[in-house]
């Protein structure tokens, strides 16, 4: 069983930054770690997404070039740092590594 905990979210003016974690216990990070969000009223996305076997990155096209997705597999935690952030930003977050889902956490977005 893995448990991935989520943090770094919260509320940030528009042209800030966040950095989000999702550090994962039970075991080592041996598959592709997603970034997920869910604005409210729309749903799930993807935002952005790290390989686990050579560390490749993708990103989703409204995030593209602000957002950067990276591990640290001594801690086994995946980040994603947030910035030039806007208000359509605004949803809440999860990470996944299959089949295994963070809790979310909640970034808002003011303008």
């Amino acid at each position: 069983q893995v448990q991935l905990v989520e943090s770094g979210g919260g509320l940030v003016q528009a042209g800030g930054s966040l950095r989000l974690s999702c550090a994962a216990s039970g075991r080592a990070i041996t598959g592709n770690t997603i970034w997920y969000r869910q604005a409210p009223g729309k749903v799930r996305e993807f935002v952005a997404t790290i390989t686990w076997s050579r560390g490749q990155t993708y990103y989703a096209d409204s995030v593209k070039g602000r957002f950067t997705i990276s591990r640290n597999n001594g801690n086994n935690t995946v980040y994603l740092q947030m910035d030039n952030l806007k208000p359509e930003d605004t949803a809440i977050y999860y990470c996944s590594l299959d089949p295994f889902w963070g809790q979310e956490t909640q970034v808002t977005v003011s303008s």
